[in-house]
């Protein structure tokens, strides 16, 4: 891996890591697809590629974070208003 892109491919992982805490299913069974799709593209050495893999992992976290500001707001609005019958 190129050293440039090799502190992003850090990076996007220890973010991913981070917001994995809070995920449904679990942080451990984040953890284990995380590591599984990290270790699936480790052979990866073209630039482009792993410029290509880092974008989408940007796009997981952007789904990610859509996913658990929707969870908040559905609990919020299940806490302060009544359903309608």
């Amino acid at each position: 891996m190129a050293n440039p892109l090799k502190g992003e491919v850090i990076r996007l992982y220890k973010n991913l890591l981070y917001l994995g805490r809070e995920y449904p299913k679990g942080s451990v069974y984040f953890r284990e697809r995380l590591k599984s799709a990290f270790m699936k593209n480790k052979d990866v050495t073209d630039p482009e590629q792993i410029k290509k893999l880092v974008a989408r992992g940007d796009f997981v976290i952007k789904e990610l974070e859509a996913l658990y500001f929707l969870r908040k707001y559905r609990a919020i609005k299940k806490r302060y208003y009544e359903p309608e019958e």
